[in-house]
């Protein structure tokens, strides 16, 4: 696979950019042009190349991010029982956490897409989680030890797992609000969800109301249909919060 000399400033600018222990930005030089190539590769739409992309590095991406995430939780949070851990690392290693992880280190600099899917702005957020998980995949293939990049990861999992951890729903709240209601003897929810707007990164294109026993109970919004159900779900559960007496 040819490359051109641009990109490989690109790429190792890039990987500079991440800030990984400096001892392994060695092997991410024009020397090391295996390596260049196995990032290049997981930045790589299949819309930009049907051969060579990053589907491969995000297969392997995805057991990397498993496997020391579950780490993580285990030297962080060592008397943390298991269903607590399995909950958390759900978080950590979710499409969100990837598309967020993927932001703050503006990954989308560097992606090489299709025109077909650049025009597709419904799947941006898609493409950067999914492009995030591979570049994690090719940095284990790069470096074939899993460390450095646990160490890279660990400060996005601090403040996620903080964030998550204050949240006495732990952000599960369509869950909570089933238990709750369920608990009080109270009907399933029940979530109706309208598009308001076809602009695809507009964070109110759906609304949501939820009903319990056929009594709306909150509203929401989101640029997806779950973010929608989701903020229907987080406000129903503030309202029952505060009218305790009315369950």
């Amino acid at each position: 696979m040819k490359i051109s000399n641009q990109r490989v400033r690109e790429i190792i600018n890039f990987i500079q950019s991440l800030k990984l222990d400096q001892k392994y930005h060695t092997e991410f030089t024009k020397e090391k042009i295996k390596n260049i190539l196995h990032i290049d590769e997981s930045l790589t739409h299949s819309s930009a190349n049907s051969e060579i992309n990053y589907e491969k590095l995000e297969f392997l991406g995805d057991a990397v991010l498993r496997l020391i995430a579950s780490d993580f939780i285990k030297d962080k949070y060592p008397y943390m029982q298991v269903g607590e851990r399995s909950e958390l690392r759900s978080h950590l290693v979710s499409d969100q956490w990837l598309e967020e992880v993927g932001k703050k280190i503006e990954i989308k600099r560097v992606l090489v897409i299709g025109k077909k899917a650049l025009r597709d702005s419904s799947a941006k957020a898609t493409i950067q989680a999914e492009a995030t998980e591979a570049l994690i995949g090719a940095l284990y293939e790069s470096l074939t030890i899993l460390d450095p990049i646990k160490d890279w990861l660990i400060p996005f999992w601090e403040a996620k797992s903080k964030e998550i951890l204050a949240d006495p729903h732990k952000k599960n709240y369509k869950s909570a609000l089933q238990e709750l209601t369920q608990s009080k003897g109270l009907s399933i929810p029940i979530y109706k969800t309208i598009e308001i707007d076809k602009k695809h990164d507009n964070p109110k294109r759906f609304f949501c109301t939820v009903y319990i026993k056929s009594q709306s109970i909150a509203e929401g919004f989101g640029k997806s249909m779950k973010q929608a159900e989701k903020d229907a779900a987080r406000k129903a559960l503030k309202y029952y919060e505060n009218n305790i007496i009315d369950y």
